[in-house]
């Protein structure tokens, strides 16, 4: 299965290159690993950051449900460590 959605995606790479200058493709490849770079640290710090959250002996503590939802949508604690803060989408 992971070979066979590899595989396509190489080959859609192929045809999207076939058909682009050399300097144009890398602006497209680049864009995509920066965007996947913003996702991948986002992710880890929300995990991280849910995990502080949920652990008693940890200072940012909290114990309410609702309350974790609310601040793990605080793009402060994102842009504490340097971290792209991802919206919801709507």
């Amino acid at each position: 299965m992971l070979d066979d959605i590899r595989k396509t995606l190489w080959a859609t790479a192929d045809k999207l290159r076939a058909n682009m200058d050399a300097a144009e493709y890398k602006h497209l490849v680049l864009g995509l690993i920066f965007v996947k770079y913003i996702s991948d640290t986002f992710a880890a710090r929300r995990a991280e950051l849910a995990r502080r959250f949920a652990d008693p002996a940890d200072d940012y503590h909290l114990d309410a449900a609702e309350q974790i939802a609310a601040e793990l949508e605080d793009r402060d604690y994102y842009r504490e460590v340097n971290v792209f803060w991802v919206p919801e989408s709507v």
